[in-house]
């Protein structure tokens, strides 16, 4: 079944190239959309592809020009640019590619810790501007030094064993249980890995209980000297704070990606942050998991995640969506039926498919608390007939057939 596409943000070519090669039409948009333009671009879209810097609005998702959109896909790891609960009773699923750029943020981490040991980023500052100033002072080795992981999760563990292999001690805070690698060792409180550690470094997601969750009292518990490095969200840090504590000199320094609030514009010009200027802090424009290698397997996992849903109704890794996929068996018909979850809607879909004269072959259900979504292989090519009926029913959120 032919789809129309629409690609924003720069999305690596290999989507585009995959998506084409499933039979969809691609069309691409260079930069982020902001909500008024998106709703006029959505018209006739059934997948749509963003990256970090297009929300996709409850107000987007009631314009009637979202009517026909099916997927969405999050080229990047975050999803909180999407109105997932919304997207979720209109029945549209949402993919993301939570994995792929995991080394690539882990490497800048490393990297950065090394360079805030060193000075690095002073002394090349210095030597752009004439200045030779060869001295140790302030620089020393990482080998030796704690490392406190704040959310031990893919990149987090990435990072911890990428440290270990520098001589470095690592410690680890994260909500919930989570068996350590390598010899990392696991402490109960946020507390105990900010006093402890000589660098800590962010990996958490953005949520109520993350925004500001690193503040003036939890930098003034950091111990003396050392750097803090935030590759996560940039709700999570006070900015102010944090600048503060360098210029007090209670933190010998800082690396931050991220930022509270960012341009929409990869050529943006006259961005400004209380850390600008200040004493071996390396400021990033968000490019943790900006490499080529990243940029290709998220390309390739997210346009892989849309086309499995298009072709077979897989929801393997939705976000928003209750987990189904169902084996495909030749010479039977597919429909997928999402609706709300409430007693009698199985009933009622097996209901028209015996009404329509055939039988069901193979049928999964999974729900969640909202939704449940049904996929249906049925013996005789009557899944358009069922799916207008379908449509009829007052608990349906969207039926489709995918013969």
């Amino acid at each position: 079944m032919k789809l129309n596409v629409l690609l924003l943000e720069g999305i690596h070519t290999v989507a585009e190239q995959a998506l084409v090669a499933a039979g969809h039409s691609v069309r691409r948009i260079a930069g982020a959309l902001k909500e008024d333009e998106l709703i006029k671009q959505l018209d006739g879209v059934q997948l749509l592809g963003i990256r970090s810097k297009t929300n996709v609005t409850k107000k987007v998702l009631e314009s009637p020009s979202a009517k026909s959109l099916l997927s969405i896909g999050a080229f990047c790891i975050g999803t909180n640019q999407i109105a997932l609960e919304e997207a979720m009773k209109r029945g549209i699923a949402v993919f993301n590619a939570p994995f792929s750029n995991t080394r690539s943020v882990a490497e800048l981490v490393i990297a950065e810790i090394i360079s805030l040991s060193r000075e690095l980023g002073d002394r090349t500052t210095e030597m752009h501007q004439g200045v030779w100033r060869k001295t140790a002072s302030g620089s020393k080795e990482v080998r030796g030094k704690t490392l406190g992981v704040v959310g031990y999760g893919h990149i987090g563990t990435q990072v911890g064993i990428l440290a270990e292999f520098f001589g470095m001690r690592v410690l680890f805070y994260d909500v919930a249980a989570k068996l350590p690698l390598g010899n990392a060792q696991a402490v109960a409180a946020l507390e105990t890995v900010l006093s402890q550690s000589d660098f800590v470094t962010l990996h958490v997601p953005e949520t109520p209980q993350t925004r500001m969750m690193i503040g003036a009292k939890e930098i003034a518990a950091m111990k003396k000297g050392a750097c803090l490095i935030n590759a996560s969200r940039g709700t999570v840090v006070d900015i102010d704070a944090l600048a503060d504590a360098i210029k007090r000199e209670h933190l010998h320094g800082a690396a931050v990606d991220v930022y509270p609030e960012e341009p929409e514009s990869s050529d943006t010009r006259g961005f400004k942050t209380p850390l600008q200027g200040l004493h071996n802090v390396i400021l990033t424009p968000h490019v943790g998991g900006s490499t080529l290698e990243a940029q290709e397997n998220i390309g390739r996992e997210v346009a892989g995640s849309l086309n499995r849903y298009a072709a077979t109704g897989a929801t393997t890794g939705s976000v928003n969506f209750p987990s189904c996929e169902l084996g495909a068996t030749p010479g039977t018909w597919r429909l997928t039926h999402v609706h709300q979850n409430v007693p009698g809607v199985l009933r009622d879909v097996n209901r028209l498919i015996g009404d329509a004269g055939a039988n069901i072959h193979a049928q999964l259900l999974s729900t969640n608390s909202e939704i449940g979504y049904l996929m249906v292989d049925v013996d005789s090519p009557v899944t358009k007939q069922v799916v207008d009926g379908l449509n009829q029913l007052p608990t349906t959120i969207q039926a489709r057939s995918l013969a």
